[in-house]
């Protein structure tokens, strides 16, 4: 099999980020812990008195992060300021800062598909050598072996360590337990997707603000096509062949496009194309969706009272199959990496390990509550009956993570990796274009025929610019 190409360069990333980031700063959420919206401090970062800059997304994992850091910052006189923004507009903000090295921000929010590019091009410092300078008591209460080996398998690059996992996570279908009893329908132990269009069509209820079926469709590679790709693998499609031709107008991706499409425009919710992970969550927790296919790591979220009105009556099933298993649960992770033009790698890589260690998931337990710890990244969460009594739907979250295929994401074999997105740098932005053309589709732009027609030109046109195809 022909390896991935993981060319990258600055100058390609600027680019990108010049025509599709629009990293709006007036919506950023600047906040601090301990130190009010202190700027950035002098000195080597090691300790007391020196104030970091962590940016990440708005995800409610990460507002609890934010919320329990002054308890870092007694512990280490390490002030900690925050910036929060949507998930897009994170990514873009944090690739320009990595990409032009100013440094502005000391921890950043990576994922497993960025994490290995970054590492190759040093814009990540990596972690391994800062592990090997702890003591042995310290190596020990960290327990880096403790990590779920799949999440920190895909966080690995050149045999080091670029960042840590703060949630693992794959997809799941969540759906209401009430409403399934009173239309008397039996979710399956492995659902199709086939059956969960029946289920939407006879669920859905406008009348009452009741979806049939929340789905992503807000434009953006880590928004719609997260989704959208797991279906287009489950059904038997690709983006690419071996030679990296497009297969995006493919019968099986076109079969693929078109359900999905259809099945949020006759059974989904109203303003698709707005909808992201964040709104649909707040969407099922208020009763607007009678299922939700979506990450694993909204399930506690659901599940807790004081987040969900409908907490008890939520359940949990796999990730729904058509034609194949390869590639119908995604795997990702939300992990803390520190930039390497930051000027306090100490104090950051002391912010990092506490944020993703056994003691930081006991503070979420005992503060905020066993079934909002973050999930997906510790063994020994696993193993917490504090946890699995909490969290019904802990098992099957585990499952999901250590059975999805990353290596082998589709039916037939691919020259690259990953299952909700394809693991080269300009996914990126090839994502985004895609995710546009998918959007118009959905909003009644265009016909899916044409999404898909304008996609496959735009995916040709990038492996051939770039050397993928010879």
């Amino acid at each position: 099999m022909k390896k991935s190409r993981w060319v990258f360069s600055t100058s390609a990333v600027l680019l990108t980020l010049a025509a599709v980031s629009g990293c709006n700063t007036a919506n950023s959420n600047v906040s601090g812990s301990g130190s009010g919206n202190t700027t950035t401090s002098g000195g080597s970062g090691n300790g007391s008195g020196t104030t970091i800059t962590v940016a990440t997304v708005n995800n409610p994992d990460m507002k609890i992060m934010e919320k329990l850091t002054p308890n870092f910052t007694k512990q280490t006189g390490i002030k900690v300021n925050f910036v929060t923004l949507p998930e897009d507009q994170l990514r873009n903000k944090v690739t320009q800062d990595v990409a032009t090295k100013t440094g502005k921000f000391d921890v950043v929010t990576v994922s497993n598909y960025t994490t290995p590019i970054w590492a190759k091009d040093k814009w990540l410092s990596a972690l391994t050598p800062m592990f090997n300078k702890m003591s042995s008591s310290a190596k020990q209460k960290y327990d880096l072996q403790d990590i779920l080996q799949p999440i920190r398998k895909s966080l690995t690059a050149q045999g080091q360590l670029y960042a840590l996992p703060f949630y693992g996570e794959s997809s799941m279908l969540y759906y209401r337990k009430d409403l399934f009893k009173k239309a008397g329908i039996t979710m399956p132990a492995h659902p199709t997707w086939n059956q969960i269009e029946s289920y939407a069509k006879k669920l859905n209820n406008p009348s009452k603000n009741t979806a049939g079926i929340l789905l992503r469709g807000e434009q953006g590679w880590g928004e719609s096509l997260a989704s959208l790709d797991t279906v287009i693998n489950t059904f038997g499609g690709e983006w690419f062949n071996q030679k990296w031709q497009a297969q995006l107008t493919s019968p099986a991706t076109s079969k693929a496009v078109d359900f999905y499409v259809n099945l949020l425009k006759q059974y989904g919710e109203p303003g698709a194309t707005s909808s992201g992970f964040t709104e649909l969550e707040t969407d099922m927790a208020n009763g607007k969706g009678a299922m939700w296919y979506d990450s694993t790591v909204a399930a506690g979220y659901l599940s807790d009272k004081s987040n969900s009105k409908y907490a008890k009556d939520i359940g949990f099933a796999p990730a729904p199959v058509e034609t194949t298993k390869n590639g119908h649960n995604w795997l990702y992770t939300w992990a803390l990496g520190v930039e390497s033009a930051s000027k306090h790698k100490q104090a950051a890589f002391k912010f990092i390990t506490w944020a993703t260690s056994k003691q930081y998931i006991k503070l979420v337990g005992q503060k905020e509550g066993w079934s909002v710890v973050p999930p997906g990244t510790r063994v020994s969460t696993y193993k917490n009956p504090n946890y699995t009594k909490a969290a019904p739907f802990a098992k099957l979250v585990l499952n999901a993570i250590q059975s999805a295929t990353p290596n082998h994401p589709t039916k037939n074999p691919v020259p690259y990796k990953g299952v909700q997105f394809v693991g080269i740098p300009e996914f990126q932005s090839l994502g985004n274009k895609v995710s546009q053309n998918i959007a118009n589709a959905i909003s009644g732009k265009e016909s899916v025929a044409a999404a898909l027609k304008q996609s496959q030109k735009e995916a040709n046109q990038m492996a051939k610019t770039n050397g993928y195809q010879k």
